[in-house]
């Protein structure tokens, strides 16, 4: 049985990620009562008591938790932005060939990027999108991906906006990632924004087909998209409706993916439906447990 603590099992990912794991004989859950949680030693032997440690913290305090392990086996998924782009961590987004299974150190993928990836990435390596074209991406969120500070605004009784965008600078966290594991020789223009509803998102990038060098037709960009995720249970691409809510994948750990295209052929519209608190955040760590742990990766997830 391995022996799994979850710093931070008090926040929305970490409740998440917990009532995944509750349950499961494969797993023994390390658990801090609320007067040792913030106590640095008794989080210290927690960290290394356990085979694998989930952080579902704060920046600074997931790097400090990694700097707290003393010894060579425990092993680390980490939910936070810090280790996402660092050299020495594998990226936790299987579907796209990373070798989770074998890692010692793995950073969850954020919840716009991995809808961004799994879009974009494989038509990359395919030749489809140069590695220099300009990319837009345009996303919503349920609130619940502004944490707990969000949750109770939007929670308070008092009117909100249905709908609301951000990070209007064009400096966002996530786009270090998009670029990185994507390919891309510069970040892409991301307006992400946040709807009235607790989960799910939508993410999307429109393509001018017609301009690119390749001219790829809607039927081969879609083709490439299914091949890349052949293999996979999570991420699929069911027939595409006539229309798609931020819900669409809401309480699932699954990942949709639509390609829409004009008559003429020469515009797309990629679009990736995921839960933000599912593969956008505890349904990966957990589909990386689970292969960390030699399991099959869908254990305990909601398909």
């Amino acid at each position: 049985m391995m022996r799994i603590f979850i710093d931070g099992a008090a926040g929305t990912t970490g409740l998440e990620i917990e009532t995944r794991l509750t349950g499961r004989p494969e797993f023994e859950l390390l658990k801090l009562d609320d007067s040792a949680r913030k106590n640095a030693a008794a989080r210290k032997d927690a960290l290394n008591a356990a085979d694998i440690v989930i952080l579902c913290l704060p920046d600074d305090a997931a790097r400090e938790a990694v700097s707290l392990i003393d010894n060579s086996h425990t092993r680390v998924i980490d939910a936070s932005t810090s280790f996402r782009t660092t050299t020495g961590w594998t990226y936790g987004f299987p579907e796209l060939g990373n070798d989770v299974a074998g890692a010692m150190r793995v950073s969850n993928p954020g919840c716009y990027p991995t809808g961004f990836l799994a879009l974009v990435t494989p038509l990359i390596r395919a030749g489809l999108i140069p590695k220099d074209w300009p990319i837009t991406v345009n996303a919503v969120s349920g609130y619940s991906g502004g944490g707990k500070a969000m949750i109770a605004e939007f929670e308070s009784g008092q009117p909100q906006a249905a709908w609301r965008t951000y990070a209007l600078t064009l400096a966002h966290k996530h786009i270090p990632e998009m670029q990185r594991h994507s390919g891309l020789s510069h970040g892409p223009i991301f307006a992400p924004s946040v709807a009235s509803t607790y989960r799910g998102m939508i993410v999307e990038v429109p393509l001018h087909l017609g301009a690119m060098p390749a001219q790829p037709s809607v039927a081969i960009v879609r083709e490439a998209l299914a091949q890349a995720f052949s293999g996979s249970s999570i991420v699929t691409l069911p027939q595409p409706p006539e229309l798609l809510t931020v819900n669409q994948a809401a309480d699932s750990d699954r990942l949709d993916l639509f390609v829409f295209g004009n008559a003429e052929g020469t515009q797309a519209r990629l679009v990736a439906a995921l839960d933000n608190l599912g593969k956008g955040a505890s349904g990966a760590a957990v589909q990386s447990l689970n292969l960390m742990a030699g399991l099959p990766e869908t254990t305990g997830l909601r398909l």
